[in-house]
């Protein structure tokens, strides 16, 4: 086992995966010499070259546009989109070429690209830095849409994106980047947990709480707390937003017969709101009090200095947790 942060176990995972296929290439705004803005890709250039490692111009829509012709000739493009809410000029060739051209063509053309995406906020940055886009893409049929949590998970989940046949949006929690954990880089990629699966971190009987990406280590810090009270919390970290596993979480919230769910993003329009219809409705005959949502605020990303009360805490998870036993 190796004790790794998420943007070294990203790099390995990317390092590994490229070892074993000569197709598999690398695109984006400034990742080979300077490896990234975040120092993910760091090193891949001096290893595998300048052909499979590319620094390309500044300009979003021309990167995936690119992929996409590459990968319509074989390859097995990785692009990288600097930050978050720089994918904009990029949502036409994702949303109308990339998640289309399989299903268009009755599976006869393949576009295998992953998209990498560093989002969330809590990194103190300024405007298009700490965008939360996933509902987005999540809503978008023909795209897959992954996110992971810990270093295991980024490690094997960007392996996977790369080797599935149908484009991935690789969300990755900036402000995570730097925590650490283990991960096995001796085992297989068969024995890893698929990347479409959610994953139950701790086990509990009161209430079931939701996160994902960014908000995972929020939610088990919540249930650390509730824990003093005797409060026992079941974390789920939800890992894929599109599919999504609703079997895992059906049989929590049959269990608990509460549901609290957390993202980032805005509420209105978001994976909560899909999550608590798909809940409401499976189950219906087990829920004690209905589904709770804690979320950003429905205004833009706020300047950093007040950012601090527009993501969700632990406080705010634990003030839905009580609403929700209250009924």
């Amino acid at each position: 086992m190796a004790q790794l942060s998420i943007v070294h176990a990203i790099n390995q995972g990317l390092r590994r995966a490229m070892d074993s296929d000569s197709k598999i290439l690398l695109m984006g705004e400034d990742i080979g010499k300077l490896g990234g803005v975040f120092r993910v890709t760091d090193g891949l250039q001096k290893d595998f070259g300048e052909e499979r490692v590319i620094d390309s111009p500044l300009a979003e829509s021309g990167i995936v546009g690119t992929a996409i012709g590459l990968a319509l000739y074989g390859y097995r493009p990785v692009v990288e989109i600097q930050f978050d809410g720089f994918v904009f000029p990029a949502f036409d060739q994702i949303v109308v070429q990339l998640a289309r051209m399989r299903y268009r063509s009755a599976g006869a053309l393949t576009l295998p690209i992953t998209i990498r995406m560093p989002y969330g906020g809590g990194i103190g940055s300024v405007e298009h830095h700490s965008e939360s886009p996933e509902a987005y893409f999540a809503a978008t049929p023909g795209l897959r849409v992954i996110t992971c949590a810990d270093s295991n998970d980024a490690y094997w989940m960007i392996q996977q994106a790369i080797a599935s046949d149908d484009p991935v949006i690789f969300l990755e929690p900036k402000r995570r980047y730097w925590q650490k954990g283990e991960v096995n880089i001796e085992a297989n990629m068969s024995d890893a947990l698929n990347m479409y699966s959610a994953k139950v971190l701790t086990q509990g009987s009161d209430c079931t709480v939701i996160g994902y990406g960014p908000t995972v280590a929020t939610c088990l810090q919540a249930a650390r707390f509730a824990a003093d009270d005797g409060v026992k919390l079941e974390v789920i970290d939800l890992r894929s937003l599109s599919p999504i596993d609703m079997s895992t979480l059906v049989e929590s919230v049959n269990k608990t017969g509460r549901a609290v769910l957390v993202h980032e993003a805005p509420g209105t329009g978001g994976i909560g709101g899909e999550l608590a219809a798909r809940l409401s409705q499976a189950c219906f005959y087990k829920l004690e009090a209905p589904v709770m949502r804690v979320t950003g605020y429905d205004v833009p990303y706020p300047p950093s200095r007040i950012e601090d009360d527009y993501l969700p805490d632990a406080e705010r998870i634990l003030d839905a947790v009580e609403k929700s036993m209250n009924y």
